[in-house]
Formats: C-alpha cells, sequence, structure tokens
C-alpha cells in the first residue's frame, strides 16, 4: 500500500478532496475525524502560512485538551495568533452551544424543586467556567424555571451582583422564590465569608417583598456546596 500524502501547509482546498475535513465529515461522519479538523471545520479557513488544521491544532495544544479549550474564556482564545474576531466568535459560540446542550430542553417545564436537580443544573452551567459566574434561577409557587439570569462575571472579589438588580430581576419576573448560585474556580466548593455576608444580605433584601430564597449553591469543578442543605440558610435565616 501506498504511504499517505503528505499534507502541506498550504490552504485545504489544495489538498485531494478525500483528505479534506469537510468532505470526509460528509462522507464519513465526525467520528472519523481527529480534534484538530473538527475545530478546523468551526473555523473555516487559517491564517497566513497557517492551514486550518493547523490552526485547530495549535489551539488544542495551547490548551492541553478539547475540554480545556471549552472551558477557555474567550480573551484566552483571542491570545493565539490567526484566532482573532470572527474565528474566536465562531469557536465560541459552537462551544456554548455545546455547554448548553447539556440543559434541559427549554421547551419543557425546568422543576427545581429538590435539592439534587438544582445542584446538578447549577453544576452543567457552571463547572466548566474559568471566570467565576453568579447567576440567579427565579422560580413561581410551584418552583418552575421563570428565569435563569446571568447576574454577575469577573474575578472571584468581583463577581457579587448588585443586590437591587437581583431584586428588580424578581419584580420584573413576578418571582415567588429564588436560588442564587456561582462558581469557584479554585475547585473549592466551601462558603467564603463574603459569600456568607452577600447571601444574608440578599436574603434581609427579598423578605420585604415576600420572595423566599431557597439556597445558595457553590459550584467547585466536580463539588457543589449548598447552603440549605448544610443548615447555613436556616442560620441566616434566624438572623435577619
Amino acid at each position: 500500500m501506498a504511504p499517505p500524502m503528505r499534507r502541506n501547509s498550504k490552504g485545504i482546498l489544495t489538498w485531494p478532496e478525500g483528505d479534506r475535513p469537510r468532505e470526509r465529515l460528509l462522507k464519513l461522519g465526525p467520528q472519523a475525524l481527529t480534534e484538530p479538523e473538527l475545530v478546523a471545520i468551526l473555523l473555516r479557513v487559517g491564517c497566513k502560512g497557517t492551514n486550518a488544521v493547523e490552526l485547530g491544532r495549535q489551539v488544542i495544544q495551547t490548551f492541553g485538551s478539547l475540554r480545556a479549550m471549552m472551558e477557555a474564556p474567550l480573551s484566552a482564545l483571542q491570545e493565539i495568533k490567526g484566532l482573532k474576531g470572527a474565528k474566536a466568535a465562531q469557536l465560541t459560540a459552537a462551544l456554548e452551544i455545546a455547554r448548553r446542550a447539556q440543559l434541559p430542553d427549554s421547551r419543557e417545564k425546568i422543576i427545581l424543586r429538590k435539592p439534587e436537580a438544582v445542584a446538578n443544573y447549577l453544576a452543567t452551567r457552571l463547572r466548566s467556567l474559568s471566570e467565576e459566574h453568579f447567576r440567579g434561577l427565579y422560580l413561581n409557587r410551584k418552583s418552575v424555571l421563570l428565569e435563569d439570569a446571568l447576574l454577575a462575571t469577573g474575578t472571584v472579589d468581583r463577581a457579587l451582583p448588585a443586590i437591587r438588580d437581583i431584586v428588580a430581576k424578581a419584580l420584573l419576573t413576578n418571582a415567588s422564590a429564588l436560588i442564587i448560585g456561582h462558581n469557584h474556580p479554585s475547585s473549592v466548593a466551601e462558603a467564603s465569608e463574603s459569600d456568607r455576608i452577600f447571601t444574608g444580605d440578599v436574603l434581609a433584601a427579598l423578605q420585604p417583598i415576600g420572595i423566599t430564597l431557597l439556597d445558595h449553591i457553590i459550584v467547585a469543578g466536580d463539588t457543589t456546596y449548598s447552603f440549605a442543605e448544610t443548615g447555613l440558610m436556616a442560620e441566616l435565616n434566624l438572623a435577619c
């Protein structure tokens, strides 16, 4: 058998049709492609002196794995030579679609009544993020999710949202209850003192308007911490 033709760094359109990632995907299915080839299809084209497959390989090598690439912020992707503007946007959009595909179907009612259901939902939302994200889950009286809102993003000391924004969103959605959650990129699922103080402040702001704060979930890697499950939410309620 003759050795396979060596692929050069010229544009993929100069390759034999049987070697081109898009044509191979259409003929053999996505499982037949390597990870750099899959990324190349998302990027569509490479940059000067680098074809799309080579650029895809560089992207994966930069982060060490496909999962690490998915967890990287947009700013980290944009630091890679040749991955600016439209290419970074295309890749980020595809990765976000993959994340959201793991969530419950938006056409169905999402009921967050059981603690494990809440923890699993927020873990899917938050576990793979490299920056701290703070979300609010606004529920009606039957624990049906009315809105999943991203309230703040940033570093550990800057991700806390304004309490007035949390309250305003609760009134806007006509929510009866709220669950707040955020991730710890450090992979330590523990409540800090600032987490406790902030949760108490949210409780105090919601009580006068008749909205119940059910829980505060912290996601760190594959583990979660629940204020309600640990009894800390009950302590804070007594203190208010």
